[in-house]
């Protein structure tokens, strides 16, 4: 039995939520909580959020899945639209630079 939860179009590079997914992938998903509580990245409570959100997908679809046998089977982030924005540079002119969004997407397992 396999359930999937998604965040779409979170702000914040692809790169470095993938730092904080590389770490709970294949974890039980009670250690995936524990890890994701205990470290020290913005992207943390985010992703907790979207693996809880995983486990109660898994419970609705059968209640009589065993949630402390649930495992992170996948976890991946993909790169979402950019926002191109300007700012003030020298003699008028402007710089683009670009604000990433990300995807993040977690499934659960038994």
């Amino acid at each position: 039995m396999e359930a999937r939860a998604e965040a779409r179009y979170i702000r914040i590079s692809a790169q470095k939520a993938r730092l904080v997914i590389d770490l709970i992938r294949g974890l039980k998903a009670n250690d995936a909580i524990v890890v994701l509580r205990t470290t020290n990245k913005k992207i943390a409570p985010v992703v907790e959020k979207v693996l809880k959100s995983a486990i109660a997908n898994a419970t609705d679809r059968d209640s009589k899945v065993d949630v402390d046998a649930l495992v992170v089977r996948e976890a991946y982030v993909n790169e979402g639209p950019r926002m191109k924005r300007l700012r003030p540079a020298p003699m008028g002119r402007a710089y683009r630079y670009q604000r990433r969004i990300s995807h993040i997407v977690v499934k659960v397992s038994d």
